[in-house]
């Protein structure tokens, strides 16, 4: 189909009244699975004291993000075929048995296997979450909705921090872990009273040469991105042997996909409409700013602006506030005028501008110019970010919603997984050579070295900094040509009116 072909007609066939109230019981699912690696990396050092296993603490959370990119499609596909709820229901479930297991683990062993377990239900929530969103609300109204959503990433975010330090520092490490238990359970209660889908009597075979060749490509590229420049040299033999599994697996997994006749990921969701696949570049932008933002900007205020570790939540409020004010307002004038093409074009140059000028930074620059250097960000990423996720969802047809969506969930995944092994890679380059022998990344301890000592490291750490944002913003101003290319298709408001008897697949909330 050419660029300017018209989309596929199918559509929610009205917003229902208490929709709010059925995306709150999805959002507080969405949130459990975007808190969880946030907090446990704020408790890991008290768990390696309690468990040891330290030669293995990288694991705890390469093991979920992992499991998470290599189910999002296969959730996603379920979700199409079987339906939406029950696939959503099971994986809330199985998220809430995975954390249970491990705040009861007896070793490092044991808590990585069940790491395991809890992201095979991160990836069916975080797969869900937009195809609900998708399957609930027609295009035109979407925007209304995305404030929802940005404040859940945002608290995610800000949040997981700030709440994995209350929890270790008050109570055992253990309820990093079990404070999902009763979230978890009122998000599942919740929804299966308020979301109700019909089910599903779809007769097809379950595409498992396209589950595992995807499966051993996703794998072979989170691996690559997680260990290359820190385990091994990006040009090391286990690296390249990596890259080249993740390349056959692609190729073939496209053969296969070509052939059978219910693919996981149908290749008519990138080859359908030209603005997916740009909506998928602005998806992975997002995901490399995101994560690598929140990641290293915090690093940089406290190893060179002297900032808190205890505060490092905190930190990130100047660029995560507009995320939430920004998209609202997007959202707004997106379901009101239905225009949106000018508001991914805005947030690109916004965040290109803000990365730009965040790689300028040095040890003299203020924390208030930092900050609005963030805001920059942050407005960017509102306007940039959701709406990437409304043209994905007003390029495919709602009966592979389900696909197309965990397609940008994996995207924004790997995004996040690509950008900060290359941002390790370039950090640790400029850091190491300056890392007095035995020294670590610790600012408490690195106050301790002598002054030409710190000054050397202080300086490598602003120029691996600055090389960060640098390719950072080279990343978003690709994805300020994707956005150039976006086509403007009107957004329905809403489908035909629905038949007497519900379609399969057609989700449809109720208030009891």
């Amino acid at each position: 189909m050419s660029a300017t072909a018209s989309l596929p007609s199918t559509t929610p066939s009205a917003v229902p009244k208490n929709v709010r109230w059925v995306l709150l019981g999805v959002m507080l699912a969405m949130l459990l699975s975007m808190l969880d690696n946030m907090v446990v990396s704020t408790a890991m050092p008290t768990i390696v004291g309690d468990l040891g296993g330290l030669d293995h603490i990288s694991w705890v959370v390469t093991a979920y993000t992992l499991i998470t990119a290599v189910t999002t499609p296969v959730w996603g596909k379920f979700g199409d075929l079987f339906g939406r709820k029950p696939m959503y229901l099971a994986s809330i479930a199985v998220f809430i048995a995975g954390s249970a297991l491990c705040g009861a683990s007896q070793s490092m062993g044991g808590l990585i296997a069940f790491r395991v377990v809890q992201g095979i239900g991160a990836g069916g929530i975080g797969a869900g979450a937009f195809a609900l969103i998708g399957a609930l609300v027609p295009p035109r109204e979407r925007g209304k909705y995305q404030g929802m959503t940005a404040s859940v990433m945002a608290i995610g975010t800000i949040g997981g921090p700030l709440l994995g330090g209350f929890v270790t520092g008050h109570f055992d490490w253990r309820w990093a872990f079990y404070v999902n238990l009763p979230l978890g359970l009122v998000a599942l209660v919740w929804l299966w009273l308020k979301l109700h889908v019909p089910a599903a009597r779809i007769k097809a075979k379950i595409d498992w040469a396209g589950i595992s060749l995807l499966t051993l490509s996703i794998t072979a590229i989170v691996l690559a991105a997680t260990w290359a420049g820190s385990t091994y040299a990006w040009t090391s033999w286990q690296i390249l042997a990596l890259g080249a599994v993740s390349i056959v697996g692609l190729a073939l997994f496209i053969l296969v996909e070509k052939r059978v006749s219910e693919p996981l990921l149908p290749l008519s969701v990138f080859t359908g409409h030209a603005n997916y696949p740009l909506a998928m570049i602005m998806t992975l932008a997002a995901g490399v700013v995101m994560f690598g933002a929140g990641l290293y900007l915090p690093l940089f205020q406290q190893n060179v602006q002297g900032a808190s570790a205890t505060n490092s939540g905190l930190l990130m409020l100047p660029m995560m506030i507009p995320v939430v004010i920004v998209s609202t307002i997007a959202g707004k004038v997106m379901s009101a005028t239905g225009k949106y093409k000018i508001f991914p074009v805005v947030g690109t140059v916004f965040l290109t501008v803000g990365l730009g000028l965040l790689a300028t930074m040095d040890a003299d620059t203020s924390f208030l110019l930092t900050s609005l250097y963030m805001v920059l960000v942050g407005i960017g990423l509102g306007f940039t970010m959701q709406m990437a996720g409304t043209i994905a969802q007003n390029s495919v047809s709602l009966r592979d919603m389900g696909a197309a969506m965990s397609s940008a969930n994996l995207f924004r995944t790997l995004g996040g997984s690509l950008g900060v092994a290359v941002f390790g890679s370039l950090l640790t380059r400029a850091v190491q050579p300056h890392l007095p022998a035995g020294a670590d990344a610790d600012p408490n301890a690195l106050r301790d070295l002598p002054a030409g000592a710190k000054d050397a490291y202080l300086t490598a750490v602003t120029e691996g900094t600055s090389h960060i944002f640098v390719t950072a913003a080279i990343v978003c101003a690709l994805a300020f040509i994707a956005a150039l290319f976006v086509i403007e298709v009107p957004l329905k408001r809403a489908g035909p009116p629905a038949p007497a008897e519900a379609p399969e697949n057609t989700p449809v909330a109720t208030a009891n």
